[in-house]
């Protein structure tokens, strides 16, 4: 890996963030976070609240000499930013159009990781209507759209639930014409970050309220981290090492964060299933990332410094 040392009293970062994604408020945090990060580190950073008409315009004018990519969610986190930044020529943070776009795809994703041979749930993608009118698979069962991320649109459909998820018809923004329905994981959350070639720790994610839900993830207490998550020593390296297989599958560069399911219920050695990888993970004060960052020796300022030390374009 190539990393170019940059002098931070001479870089100019463009921090971009929010956009126009359901995860705005996420990507403002984050973006909020990394600019105080990387000014406390000394670099000149400028916040950049992103707008769909205008923000190439912004840039040119900004003339950065790095972007800090902070945005969640479609556009920003599906290669399409990613693109406008190769065409402009600006080096940016975390992974390239390709990857990007891969990873932001959970169907093709998935096609990928299994050639990879990395263990995953069984899946299916069907036209919305029919996801929502029948059960398509034995309960219990997880209904998600296959582009989006922070756990919307999720829904997990079991013995309790009124039928099958009607309810996803009057979120067609979030879904498009398609759903996700996946074999439901019972166990565990986990989740592992890689950060250049390296695979950090792995946290067990308790959430408060039973499901890891948008809430869970970004609201004060919403869940417990245990990090080093409580498992077996043979489970915790499959862990980072499927982590680090799918990082390098995707072709992902900088940070990328695995998310796992973890079955211990039915035997010892249990079932590690991975979910998804993404390739623009938060960077909030709950984020999962700088936690594992820091458990490894780099501090919040440090782990900024090294990715805008790791920047580049053709990524």
């Amino acid at each position: 890996m190539n990393i170019k040392k940059r002098n931070p009293g001479d870089t100019h970062v463009a921090v971009l963030m929010g956009g126009w994604s359901v995860e705005r408020p996420v990507s403002l945090a984050s973006g909020e976070a990394c600019t105080k990060a990387l000014r406390n580190a000394g670099y000149y950073a400028t916040k950049v609240d992103v707008n769909q008409v205008t923000i190439a315009e912004v840039l040119a004018d900004l003339k950065p000499n790095v972007i800090f990519n902070a945005l969640h969610g479609k556009w920003g986190e599906d290669g399409k930013a990613a693109a406008l930044f190769e065409t402009m020529a600006i080096p940016y943070t975390h992974s390239g159009v390709l990857a990007s776009a891969l990873a932001m795809d959970k169907q093709r994703s998935k096609a990928i990781f299994k050639d990879a041979a990395i263990a995953l749930a069984e899946s299916i993608v069907l036209p919305l209507e029919e996801v929502a009118r029948r059960h398509v698979m034995p309960l219990p069962y997880v209904v998600k759209p296959v582009a989006e991320g922070s756990s919307f649109g999720v829904h997990i459909i079991d013995y309790k639930s009124n039928g099958p998820a009607a309810s996803i018809l009057d979120e067609r923004h979030i879904f498009g014409d398609v759903a996700m329905v996946e074999r439901f994981i019972p166990g565990r959350e986990l989740t592992c970050a890689v950060m250049g070639d390296v695979a950090l720790g792995v946290i067990d994610i308790v959430s408060k309220g039973g499901f890891y839900d948008y809430d869970s993830k970004y609201a004060e207490g919403g869940s417990e981290h245990i990090l080093p998550a409580q498992i077996p020593n043979e489970v915790y390296r499959k862990c980072q090492k499927f982590a680090l297989q799918a990082h390098k599958a995707l072709g992902c560069r900088g940070v990328s964060r695995a998310d796992f399911r973890y079955d211990d219920t039915n035997s010892e050695r249990g079932e590690l299933i991975l979910l998804e990888v993404n390739t623009q993970p938060g960077m909030t004060g709950t984020s999962l990332v700088p936690e594992l960052a820091q458990y490894a020796g780099h501090s919040f300022e440090d782990l900024v410094t090294w990715m805008i030390e790791d920047a580049s374009l053709d990524r």
